[in-house]
């Protein structure tokens, strides 16, 4: 499986703003924009202006970069936020938000979406009781997801369910911390989403 295999703080350092993809060091002063807020390379402290290709460029990797998803795979998931009834960015967020690896984030089993990939790929969790290892799965409203019994006392789980006392959980989820279990109530809206991206210039590039 193809994945990013380099710092991720270089991708928060390129986009100019957190995306939090490396859990609770995102919140300290180790945080990379906190030490050095410009673009990477040699050149990254020049000023130089940006064309409208280039904006709706970045809030396309910005999005991408968020959900961990590579290009292709984006892709797929415009083309499917397209053919579906409504505003198309407003569906797009909702398919990314309902892959399993973000609901898993979102519910503080995991202390990034990355992490939540690994977990899920080696068998840490269940949906409707049945175990799932396929991080892209799309968690439907009315489903439950658990952690497996025998991976209950794994360090890097607890440890993620304590960090979310410093989050706010989604209004669309439901979390039983105690039981390390959670359910999707419903269908989330973009009012529900808060991540700092303008979903309409993603469309608009993808529609030249």
């Amino acid at each position: 499986m193809a994945r990013y295999r380099d710092a991720v703080c270089k991708l928060c350092r390129r986009e100019g703003i957190k995306l939090f993809l490396k859990g609770d060091r995102c919140f300290s002063t180790k945080c990379a924009i906190e030490k050095r807020n410009y673009i990477p390379g040699v050149h990254g402290q020049r000023r130089t202006k940006l064309s409208d290709y280039c904006i709706q460029l970045r809030e396309k990797q910005k999005m991408r970069r968020i959900y961990g998803v590579l290009e292709t795979q984006f892709r797929k998931y415009f083309r499917l936020a397209e053919r579906q009834r409504g505003i198309t960015g407003d569906n797009l967020i909702r398919i990314l938000e309902q892959r399993l690896d973000s609901i898993v984030h979102r519910l503080g089993f995991a202390a990034s979406r990355a992490q939540a990939r690994m977990l899920i790929s080696h068998g840490h969790f269940l949906v409707g009781g049945r175990k799932v290892d396929i991080p892209s799965y799309m968690v439907r409203p009315g489903e439950a997801i658990e952690v497996r019994p025998r991976s209950r006392e794994m360090i890097a789980i607890k440890a993620a369910l304590e960090g979310t006392k410093k989050r706010t959980l989604p209004s669309w989820l439901e979390l039983d911390a105690t039981n390390m279990k959670g359910t999707v109530r419903s269908t989330p809206t973009r009012e529900e989403i808060a991540i700092p991206v303008e979903d309409q210039l993603i469309v608009a590039l993808y529609s030249k």
